[in-house]
């Protein structure tokens, strides 16, 4: 896995040298493509204006992360399993003496007087408020005012530039190029990424009359009996008070309690009269304001699921996040879950993260949950972004923060879109860098790019098959397509090198370069999958027929909360980071391979399914019998 995120900025950042200070010559740090859709450059900013600039500071030994998490997460490693402390990980990554120091003199150098610089308590950022006029000097950029449709102004700039020995020490700067402004629609419930419409959503077909429970009707209705027939997922678990399953919600979704005492009375009765540990992140709560399949869908899916393959014994926790009228941000959540990362390089970023105590009034008044939370050791996610959607030092920061909570031991799961090779919405991304639903060039999804999550994609078992059979999936082709294909941001981690290549070389796509990312050198997605279509889920007091990779991420998440408490049960850690042992040859044969199907998008019949990894299915679906010997045989 070395270089993911030492590549990675060498693919995402355009360096050209400009000016020639004193000290050093200026170079291009940090540059954005286009001017989002819906936004228009209005006017200069007022030169007097306030900024609050914040400067990330680089973090410590970052370039090796790979390294440290190859070496506790790789089933050849002596010290497979040998998960860190939160203390460690702190004083691994912390910025050094040297970058503090040298930042600070080049702002007293440039006319800021010291008493106006100020470091975070953990030493990652700097702090300053200048005027528009200072940072427009201090960073040769000029900041303008952009207007959203919507009547929203936003501040941000087209590039900046950074001294050459200033620029070793900083990851980024804000405010500057993000443009991801989160709209403030205070009417109604929040924008977030929980909102209706907005990222991974699960699909429904409709109402059915009746709940089904015949295994010989798989190929129609998904029910858990299908699911434990498909990936042989029978186990009683028997280290719950150890163990921990995490499914994580952003507001306004929610589950209904009815809907799940309907479910379980029908396909799990041993959860009948019981809910998840919920644990409210940022005023979260499970909302009854606003209903219907929009609304309590997601929710209603994830833990129906989730919560009947581990059964009854064993407790599944609900980080429900962000309040009714801010909402939250997958920043939110791991802000929650490791207090250092709410200043971690710079800290949030509140045109896409949001900001509790709420600075507009009406919202969440506590203080922002940091540190407060611990993580369940699988955590699974059923939302996403489109990876346009973000800056690349945006999604950097983030999947910095996966590579942690791996070497904490904790499994990330995240599923990897439903449109195929293109984005969210059915979005392709255009030759300047915009998205819109006739662009032409593969849009794929984050977090699923990030080289330290795993990427859950979606199968469906075929018309007419029975689980009975030898192979009866192929990739998900009924209402949604698995999302797939090819970083633009991150560089293929090493783990997944010798499975990519083989699909390069043997099943190379063909399609011309300059639609998807066909360097063979980017993160590839996704690594694994499960079954996403016709699930029986209770919404609103009725079963619907629901799908999605929202279905297959929590059904992987239970399987492999299964697995760590088969090895807590024998004294042994939790599986953490999966990606490398998953893609190595002792797990060979673990994952049923998914060979029929595709993944069209883009005006295209996207990728094919093939022998071996593929970027529809990847690995294929688990054999939980074979991953839990292959998993019991290590330290």
């Amino acid at each position: 896995m070395r270089c993911s995120l030492a590549a990675f900025f060498a693919l995402s950042l355009a360096v050209a040298s400009l000016a020639e200070p004193t000290l050093s010559p200026y170079n291009v740090h940090e540059k954005r493509s286009a001017i989002p859709f819906g936004w228009s450059n209005t006017r200069r900013h007022d030169s007097a204006a306030i900024l609050p600039l914040r400067i990330a500071l680089k973090q410590s030994n970052l370039e090796f992360i790979d390294e440290y998490l190859n070496d506790v997460s790789h089933p050849k490693s002596a010290n497979y399993g040998k998960h860190w402390t939160a203390g460690e990980i702190s004083r691994k990554f912390s910025p050094s003496k040297e970058s503090i120091s040298t930042v600070r003199d080049w702002l007293v150098e440039n006319g800021l007087a010291s008493e106006r610089i100020r470091v975070s308590p953990t030493k990652g950022w700097i702090n300053v408020d200048v005027t528009v006029e200072e940072a427009e000097r201090l960073m040769n950029t000029e900041y303008n005012v952009y207007t959203h449709v919507s009547g929203q102004e936003h501040v941000a700039c087209e590039a900046y530039h950074l001294p050459e020995h200033i620029s070793t020490h900083v990851d980024f700067v804000l405010p500057s190029v993000n443009f991801d402004a989160k709209l403030k629609r205070r009417s109604e419930p929040n924008g977030g990424i929980g909102q209706p419409g907005v990222g991974i959503t699960p699909k429904t077909a409709g109402t059915i009359s009746q709940a089904v429970t015949e295994l010989e009707q798989c190929d129609e209705y998904i029910t858990p009996i299908c699911l434990r027939a498909l990936y042989e997922l029978v186990y009683e678990p028997v280290s719950t008070d150890k163990n921990s399953f995490g499914v994580v919600e952003y507001t306004p979704q929610a589950y209904l309690y009815s809907d799940l005492q309907m479910f379980a009375m029908n396909f799990s009765t041993d959860l009948i009269g019981k809910e998840p540990m919920m644990v409210s992140i940022d005023g979260g709560y499970a909302q009854t304001e606003y209903q219907g399949f929009d609304y309590n869908g997601e929710s209603d899916l994830d833990l129906q699921y989730g919560m009947t393959l581990v059964t009854g014994k064993q407790n599944v926790t609900l980080y429900q996040t962000g309040d009714m009228v801010e909402g939250a941000s997958f920043n939110n959540f791991l802000d929650a879950i490791d207090g250092s990362y709410c200043t971690f390089e710079g800290g949030d970023n509140y045109t896409v993260d949001s900001q509790y105590p709420d600075p507009y009034g009406g919202g969440y008044e506590g203080p922002e949950d940091c540190g407060t939370v611990t993580p369940a050791y699988v955590i699974s996610t059923s939302y996403g972004y489109n990876e346009a959607d973000l800056t690349p030092f945006y999604t950097a920061r983030q999947c910095a923060e996966y590579a942690k909570l791996g070497l904490m031991g904790v499994t990330i799961l995240y599923s990897s879109g439903d449109y195929g090779v293109a984005g969210n919405e059915d979005y392709c991304l255009n030759p300047n860098g915009t998205q819109s639903p006739t662009g032409k060039i593969f849009n794929p999804t984050f977090p699923g790019t990030c080289p330290y999550v795993t990427s859950v994609g979606a199968t469906m078992v075929k018309p007419n098959a029975t689980v009975f059979q030898a192979q009866p999936e192929m990739a998900c082709m009924d209402v949604i397509y698995s999302g797939g294909g090819f970083s633009n941001y991150f560089a293929m981690p090493s783990y997944q090198k010798t499975a990519v290549d083989y699909y390069l070389e043997t099943y190379p796509p063909d399609y011309p370069s300059d639609i998807w990312n066909s360097t063979g050198m980017s993160r590839a997605l996704p690594d694994i999958s499960a079954n996403g279509a016709n699930y029986v889920v209770a919404v609103d007091g009725e079963f619907e027929l629901v799908y999605g990779t929202s279905c297959s991420s929590p059904v992987s998440g239970a399987i492999f909360t299964m697995i760590n408490d088969a090895r807590l049960a024998v004294g042994k850690s939790t599986i953490g980071f999966i990606n490398p042992t998953i893609y190595s040859a002792e797990f060979a044969g673990a994952f049923n391979d998914i060979t029929e199907g595709s993944n069209p998008g883009c005006g295209t019949e996207g990728y094919n399914a093939t022998i071996g990894w593929d970027p529809v299915t990847g690995l294929g679906t688990p054999n939980f019998p074979k991953l839990l010997a292959s998993w019991l045989a290590l330290p």
